[in-house]
């Protein structure tokens, strides 16, 4: 690769293992220069491209365009781990300055008259290119992203579109950086018995690391606002003080006054939204995004949240009598609070089947999980993955693996960064420093190997001691590796259609599909074993789990599926002068029992607020659902969990082909049909719940 001036040549020649970058040999202070100097490089390629001499075609437009700007992907995919995954007051900075900047980069790509003008003319012959049905997607994805970004826009309108879109890239990053800084900011200090009342080993263990952490000596716990911290003690703690504390700090995250209070942010988001769909030609923002995914518009949407919404509910309401029963039993009169809902579902799934989570985590080991995680893969895929020791990552928590085929042929490295830490934004994530291609490129390589990496937040034991993990912490390891996988096994010639790169109601397919093998029974039984012990979890104790796979079902889904349908009112209705009113007018109509809150309240819901990917799209998870639960049924009617042929049909219709395909093509090759919600109802245990009457008022 020929290197630009001003960019730190580690930024852009990847040399390490398998071409891998030297993570170590990049400092905060390269990127700004990067930036500019690829960002430069780029706008040259585009100007070859869209000035060419030469008659459109394919190959010196589409192909071209999938090509360019290899410099800004990598000194992007680079600077883009380090502000999510292991960030300082530099990054944050520098994050601050480059996304609006990115942003009015992309939108003179998008608004350049002569590069649309190739591209347009090859869409309107397409017909008579002799393209193959990848190529045909490829073309038909950057002419719409063109068309969606503003191209047949007056000049003004197109102005105002970029002024818009970069605005929005700065109050993306302002929102996460917010968040990031409440979850920082805030512990609960814990020093004596009583305060640590009902708080089992394992929980004091990430505590007490937690605490260290933050500069505190020994004999000092800390709940923190780790997902992998904070949801333990609520399930935990006998303190109902203690645990309303450290609730009510948990739902404020981005909603405390000050600096990182986000209410007059995501007004501003929402407006510039509504604005940017008008622009365009939308009803709203929600017809925008929807326009291109399998959904297609907001009614489909809200009416399977809606038809999951009033069994959910029905169930929830259910399951709060039980609790309630048994708050009754030790003396707490009055209703449930949200921050006894964990609590004593703990205690009622003890009574129920006869194993509590304290019981269940020692047999979850995270290295036996990940273990399982590979052997799935293995299973289905014939992959073989290898850790690679010795290998510097992006921090000293991250482990490096060698994915490879059958035949040993290197097919992806992958790397897993599994730890939470002050330094990282919350939640769990799939990404890729490189995707998937086949391509040459100008620096005289052909095709790119996948280099995919899998963050998680889980709490870090103490040193010498194995990390525990909850069953939803397993179960987030394994939709993450279903992500990382739908990468790892791309195929696919052109990167704009690797890996990943599905419509946002389709992506989400590979990775919950993932999670079903967890519960396999022979996989449990295999990698489920005691940490101190090594013995097997006990057949036992194995049914209870699987019997109990739908317990609380209603709590989850109700704690989802409120959360979609305020994402979805943010984006349909009028302009939002007072987000918290419509959130609250939300929940009211929809009946949101008092004893739940969202998943995801407005202040700190990241995946519609922090950058777009999610907005008017966090329904998605329940679409792929309906899709996931149907897809590992095709298994089930089997009779045999990784059956050959439906291995085979589920990696090359779904985890290799990528955007390359349409997806309701390229499910119905897998699965002979398209799905309806009902396998998805009977795998959450709500599909013989009656609903209520006035549920949806």
């Amino acid at each position: 690769m020929t290197q630009s001036a001003a960019i730190n040549s580690a930024l852009v020649d990847w040399s390490g293992l398998n071409g891998l970058p030297h993570f170590d040999r990049v400092k905060d202070e390269d990127f700004r220069s990067a930036f500019d100097a690829a960002l430069a490089r780029h706008d040259t390629e585009i100007d070859e491209i869209a000035n060419s001499a030469e008659a459109p075609t394919f190959a010196n437009t589409i192909t071209a365009l999938e090509v360019a700007g290899d410099e800004l992907s990598r000194v992007s995919a680079l600077f883009w781990n380090r502000a999510g995954a292991h960030t300082n007051e530099t990054i944050q900075a520098l994050e601050r300055e480059i996304a609006p900047k990115m942003s009015r980069h992309y939108s003179r790509i998008a608004m350049n008259e002569a590069l649309f003008r190739r591209v347009d003319t090859l869409w309107d012959k397409r017909a008579d290119l002799g393209l193959t049905g990848e190529e045909l997607r490829v073309l038909e994805r950057h002419w719409k992203g063109f068309v969606r970004s503003g191209a047949k826009l007056s000049k003004e309108q197109q102005e105002r579109l970029a002024v818009i879109n970069e605005t929005l890239a700065g109050l993306g990053a302002k929102f996460g950086q917010n968040v990031l800084a409440d979850e920082k900011s805030w512990s609960l200090i814990l020093t004596s018995e009583d305060e640590l009342e009902g708080v089992p080993p394992f929980l004091r263990d990430a505590m007490a690391g937690a605490a260290r952490e933050r500069g505190e000596k020994d004999g000092v716990y800390a709940v923190t606002l780790s997902r992998s911290i904070i949801e333990p003690f609520l399930t935990f703690s006998k303190r109902r003080d203690l645990r309303e504390k450290a609730f009510q700090a948990w739902v404020s995250r981005g909603h405390n006054g000050g600096e990182t209070d986000n209410i007059a942010t995501v007004r501003e988001v929402l407006s510039l939204r509504a604005e940017k769909a008008g622009l365009l030609g939308y009803e709203n923002f929600a017809a925008y995004k929807l326009d291109d995914t399998m959904a297609k518009n907001p009614a489909n949407v809200n009416d399977l949240l809606m038809k999951v919404w009033r069994k959910a509910r029905a169930k929830a309401l259910e399951e709060e009598a039980a609790l309630s029963g048994l708050m009754a039993e030790e003396g707490i009169n009055g209703s449930v609070q949200p921050w006894d809902w964990r609590y004593y579902a703990e205690k009622l799934r003890e009574r129920m089947f006869d194993f509590s989570e304290s019981e269940l985590k020692p047999y979850l080991q995270l290295e036996k999980i990940i273990e399982a995680c590979f052997d799935v893969a293995t299973r289905l895929f014939g992959v073989t993955i290898t850790e690679v020791r010795g290998v510097t990552a992006y921090h000293p928590d991250v482990r490096v693996f060698e994915v490879r085929d059958a035949d040993g042929t290197l097919k992806a490295m992958f790397l897993g960064d599994y730890f939470a830490r002050p330094s990282k934004r919350s939640g769990a994530w799939m990404s890729s420093f490189q995707s998937q291609h086949k391509l040459p490129l100008k620096n005289g390589a052909t095709g790119e190997l996948p280099i995919i990496y899998n963050v998680c937040n889980f709490a870090k034991p103490s040193k010498g001691k194995p990390a525990l993990l909850s069953l939803d912490d397993a179960r987030t390891l394994f939709h993450e590796f279903g992500h990382g996988l739908h990468g790892m096994l791309s195929d696919v010639t052109y990167p704009s259609v690797s890996g990943t790169g599905v419509s946002r109601d389709f992506v989400e397919l590979p990775s919950q599909l993932y999670e079903h093998w967890l519960t396999v029974p022979e996989i449990l039984t295999r990698y489920a074993v005691h940490y101190e012990t090594g013995a097997p979890m006990p057949k036992a104790l194995l049914d209870k789990v699987l019997a109990a796979r739908t317990f609380n079902a209603g709590f989850n889904t109700v704690e989802f599926t409120s959360s979609a349908l305020v994402d979805m009112a943010f984006h349909t209705r009028g302009p939002v002068e007072d987000p918290m009113a419509v959130q609250a007018e939300v929940l009211s109509e929809i009946g949101l029992p008092s004893s739940i809150v969202m998943r995801h309240a407005t202040p700190h819901f990241q995946h519609v607020f922090s950058g777009d990917g999610y907005s008017a799209g966090y329904y998605s998870y329940m679409w792929s659902e309906v899709l996931d639960a149907d897809a590992f049924a095709a298994f089930e009617e089997t009779g045999n969990a990784f059956d050959p042929v439906m291995a085979r049909k589920l990696k090359n219709n779904i985890y290799s082909v990528g955007g390359s395909i349409d997806p309701e093509e390229t499910y119905r090759a897998f699965r002979g049909k398209l799905p309806d919600p009902d396998a998805m109802l009977k795998k959450k245990g709500l599909a013989m719940v009656q609903e209520l009457a006035g549920s949806d008022a």
